[in-house]
């Protein structure tokens, strides 16, 4: 007689098990799915030639679509109703003065909060300028295009998150990451001082995070992913409309997956720049790259993120240096220094007789996804040191840091940084004026821990 082993027991308790598992209704290993998920996406390429964005240096309007630009949004909602929408664009950002009008509108069209909204860009430098001022630099009717565009993309924007929370359903999330080799940090250092240039023992953040969603049956419906180098593999000799290495990687990931939405979020990417760089080959040689990485990391083994989902938001008060009129003025005038743009809006507010502004008002989100990811989103051009100064505050497991978020007003440099001096150190260029104070590191790394810590996520002591 053949006693059964240990392994065919087992089988035969799970083939009875998973029968009357089928008698019932369903697999045995079935569950209800946490989440529901509705997505959407818009094309805003620009309709006919238009100032582009990115680099001071250019002074023609574009002259051709390489790549289409898009908007996509994810809506989440979790079992307990609660909802939130990130928004990704092919854009160079979204200041406060266009982005809250967006969130205002959306808050009205679908009733979601502030706080639910999270609007992100890839910071594109081979896109449309994104504005609702004319430009003094512009030529006649140049800025008018810019703003048409501007108001036009807003519009699509809302419609887009509209259409996303009207398509709600059922979905699994899970997500892993992998490592981009183009990232490098651009912050060398000279005789003369750091410059923009390659600095191969800089730090960067190669970290590729990937974020799966599946419906219910298993058959993947979207990917979000993001990396942390600029969107600058073109120059400012680039006329050509397209979404450089981020838009390529998309491309890539959605004709490896047909009938997915392949978004991408930004991270601290504010020293950072892809290598090599230059021409309009090399940008869709790190889209491929990146794009291959994605799928190697999605077709994986992925961890599950259950929820519920916890939203913390808040407008943090940022505080800017105090200079005296003699320096502002030295600063403004020579225009050798990155400083100087900021600085002659300083000037400009002295001159009418107004106090320059103390402190920024950045927006801070962070995302809570049960106890298995917390989504962490910066806003301004955040460089790399936030990448460790927050993982030491939060931990570093179960962690997503994105950068671009909800307001880009210009570089968030770390005190290291406005130290050493830079490109990184020459202050706001939107919501401004002014430079930041090296206390503001502080101050966002004790405000995120907090927002984290209210949100749910278990911090280090």
């Amino acid at each position: 007689m053949t006693l059964p082993t240990l392994n065919s027991a087992r089988q035969s308790v799970w083939t009875v098990f998973a029968g009357l598992a089928a008698v019932l209704g369903g697999p045995a290993s079935a569950a209800e799915p946490d989440w529901k998920v509705g997505l959407a996406q818009v094309k805003i390429t620009p309709e006919r030639p238009v100032p582009m964005s990115g680099y001071a240096s250019r002074n023609k309007l574009s002259e051709g679509v390489t790549a289409d630009l898009y908007a996509k949004a994810l809506v989440l909602e979790d079992r307990d109703g609660h909802k939130a929408v990130i928004v990704t664009s092919d854009l160079l950002g979204f200041p406060a003065s266009i982005a809250e009008p967006i969130c205002e509108r959306i808050e009205k069209k679908t009733g979601l909060k502030r706080e639910q909204i999270l609007l992100s860009s890839s910071h594109n430098h081979s896109g449309p300028t994104v504005t609702l001022k004319a430009q003094a630099k512009d030529g006649p009717g140049e800025s008018e295009r810019a703003v048409e565009y501007t108001r036009g993309m807003q519009d699509k924007v809302v419609d887009l998150v509209a259409k996303a929370t009207e398509r709600l359903e059922p979905a699994r999330l899970s997500w892993g990451s992998g490592v981009a080799d183009f990232v490098m940090n651009r912050r060398e250092f000279t005789p003369n001082g750091v410059i923009l240039g390659v600095n191969p023992r800089g730090l960067a953040d190669r970290t590729v995070p990937v974020l799966r969603i599946d419906s219910a049956e298993g058959k993947p419906r979207a990917i979000l992913f993001g990396a942390g180098t600029h969107n600058t593999t073109l120059g400012g000799d680039n006329y050509q409309i397209c979404g450089d290495y981020a838009g390529f990687a998309q491309a890539y990931v959605e004709q490896k997956m047909p009938d997915v939405q392949v978004m991408f979020m930004l991270g601290c990417a504010g020293d950072s720049n892809p290598y090599p760089r230059g021409t309009m080959d090399l940008a869709r040689k790190h889209g491929e790259t990146l794009g291959t990485e994605v799928c190697r990391v999605q077709g994986g083994k992925l961890r599950p993120i259950g929820g519920p989902l916890k939203i913390a938001f808040a407008h943090t008060d940022l505080p800017l240096q105090s200079l005296s009129p003699d320096e502002i003025q030295k600063l403004a005038t020579d225009k050798r220094n990155p400083k100087s743009f900021a600085a002659g809006q300083l000037l400009a507010l002295l001159d009418k007789g107004e106090k320059p502004p103390t402190s920024y008002r950045a927006p801070l989100t962070v995302w809570q996804f049960g106890s298995d990811l917390t989504l962490v989103g910066l806003s301004g051009e955040v460089v790399v040191d936030y990448v460790t100064l927050l993982e030491k505050a939060l931990g570093p497991n179960q962690l997503w840091l994105a950068a671009y978020c909800n307001d880009v007003f210009g570089y968030l440099p770390s005190a290291r940084v406005l130290a050493e001096g830079g490109y990184e150190t020459r202050g706001l260029y939107s919501g401004g004026p002014g430079f930041f104070d090296a206390k503001a590191e502080e101050v966002v790394v004790r405000a995120v821990r907090e927002l984290a810590t209210k949100a749910g996520r278990k911090v280090p002591e």
